[in-house]
C-alpha cells in the first residue's frame, strides 16, 4: 500500500514542495531595455529574500505609444515604465490603469527623468551647439517620428519650446523654427532605438536628438566612433512615469510585487543604477553623488511652457494639429 501511495506522490509531483515562481511582466520604452536588464536581477534578488520567492521579470520594448496600444489589445503588461504621460492615460481610458495612478508614487509617478539632448559626429564637424543649429541648411538632423515615439514628440516639444524663448513667446516664429528644424530630418525612424541604428550603424545625419541618458549610452557602447554629447542651452523635462496596470495584475495575482517592483525605483540602489545609465534621478543623496556627470541648463516643464499634456495633445499631437501643419511638404 505505501509504494503504490509513493508512486502516485512521485507522479503527481507531490513528493517536493513546489518552488515558489512570480512572474511580472515590464513594459516599456523602446530604449530602456539595458536598463531593465541591470535593474532587474538586483530587484528579483531583494524581492527573494524578503520573500523566499523566485521571480522572473519578462520586458517588452517598443515605441511608448504602440506599447500603450498593445496592452490595450491583450499584451498582459503588469507595469508599464513609459516615457510618455499621455501613454499612461490611454490605459487609463481603456480601464486597465487607476484613475489616481500619479498619486500612487513618489515625483507624480515619475522616479526618474531626462531631457532632449543631442549626439553629433566626432570633433562635431558642423560645431551644433544649440537648438538653433538644427535649422541651418547644412545639417541633418535623426529623430523618430513625432506621431508615434514618445522620445521624439519631446524634442519636437523641447525645439518648440526653444523657438518661443528664443522669440519673446511668438508662437508664430516659434512654428518657423520648427518646421525648419523638420524640414532638415532626412527620414524619421520607427523608435529611438530605430533612429540610433539610422544615425551611428547607417551614418545618415550631423546630428541626432534623443533623451540625454541615450547619448551617453550611445558613446560609451560606440566608443570607437568618437562621437559627441552636446547639451542645448535649454529643453524640456521628459518624465519617465510608471503604473501598475491594475486591471491585468489583479487578475495575474501580482499586485503586491508590481508595486514593490516600481517603488524600488525609488530607492538609493536603484537610484544608483538609473544614474549609472546617465538618467537624472530625484534622490538627494545619489543626485550629489553625481551632480559633476550633469551639465547645467535652463529646464522648462510641459506646464510652463504648454498648459499640460491635455492641451499638448489637443494642440500639438491631434489629427490637423499643429505638429500636422508644420509636417506638411516635408
Amino acid at each position: 500500500m505505501k509504494t503504490r501511495i509513493l508512486a502516485a506522490a512521485l507522479a503527481l509531483g507531490l513528493t517536493t514542495p513546489a518552488v515558489a515562481q512570480d512572474k511580472l511582466l515590464n513594459v516599456s520604452y523602446d530604449i530602456a531595455r539595458e536598463l531593465f536588464e541591470a535593474i532587474n536581477p538586483v530587484f528579483a534578488e531583494k524581492w527573494k529574500a524578503e520573500t523566499g520567492r523566485d521571480l522572473t521579470i519578462d520586458q517588452s520594448h517598443a515605441g511608448s505609444s504602440a506599447q500603450a496600444r498593445a496592452i490595450l489589445e491583450g499584451l498582459p503588461a503588469d507595469v508599464v515604465t513609459f516615457n510618455q504621460v499621455t501613454d499612461i492615460d490611454v490605459l487609463v481610458n481603456g480601464g486597465l490603469v487607476d484613475p489616481d495612478w500619479r498619486e500612487a508614487f513618489a515625483n507624480e509617478a515619475s522616479p526618474y527623468y531626462s531631457l532632449p539632448s543631442f549626439l553629433v559626429r566626432k570633433d562635431n564637424p558642423k560645431n551644433i551647439q544649440d537648438w538653433s543649429d538644427l535649422a541651418r541648411d547644412d545639417v541633418q538632423v535623426v529623430i523618430p517620428n513625432p506621431k508615434t515615439s514618445g522620445n521624439a514628440r519631446y524634442s519636437y516639444l523641447a525645439a518648440y519650446a526653444f523657438g518661443l524663448d528664443a522669440n519673446g513667446g511668438d508662437h508664430e516664429k516659434a512654428q518657423e523654427f520648427v518646421k525648419a528644424f523638420l524640414g532638415n530630418v532626412p527620414v524619421f525612424a520607427t523608435g529611438g532605438r530605430a533612429a540610433t541604428t539610422t544615425f551611428v550603424e547607417q551614418g545618415i545625419g550631423d546630428v541626432l536628438i534623443t533623451f540625454e541618458a541615450e547619448t551617453g549610452g550611445i558613446a560609451d557602447q560606440y566608443a570607437a566612433e568618437g562621437l559627441v554629447r552636446v547639451t542645448p542651452s535649454l529643453s524640456l523635462i521628459a518624465e519617465f512615469p510608471v503604473a501598475v496596470v491594475t486591471e491585468n495584475a489583479r487578475k495575474a495575482g501580482s499586485e503586491e510585487m508590481a508595486r514593490a517592483y516600481l517603488s524600488f525605483l525609488y530607492t538609493e540602489e536603484a537610484q544608483r543604477i538609473l544614474a549609472d545609465f546617465y538618467y537624472r534621478v530625484n534622490d538627494e543623496t545619489v543626485k550629489a553623488e553625481v551632480a559633476d556627470s550633469f551639465h547645467e541648463l535652463k529646464l522648462v516643464t510641459v506646464g510652463e511652457v504648454f498648459g499640460g499634456w491635455a492641451q499638448i495633445s489637443a494642440e500639438h499631437f491631434a489629427e490637423g494639429g499643429i505638429l500636422d501643419s508644420l509636417l506638411v511638404n516635408q
